[in-house]
């Protein structure tokens, strides 16, 4: 699934960050459904997998236990 995502541009990457913050906010307001929240906790998380410094904590740690 990773792998999948990496070929999505940027572009679009912020798109869909502005719209999980619309979705929080949103669901904060009780105008949207709790299963916008779990959706933009699950977006959130990608995000956050996929920066350039929880990768490299992941690489150095894959490095330490071979």
């Amino acid at each position: 699934m990773i792998k999948h995502f990496n070929e999505v541009s940027e572009h679009t990457k912020n798109i869909l960050d502005g719209a999980s913050i619309a979705t929080v906010l949103g669901t904060l307001a009780n105008i949207l459904p709790a299963m916008a929240a779990i959706w933009t906790i699950v977006w959130t998380t990608i995000r956050i997998y996929e920066t350039k410094t929880v990768q490299s904590w992941l690489k150095k740690k894959n490095a330490e236990q071979e």
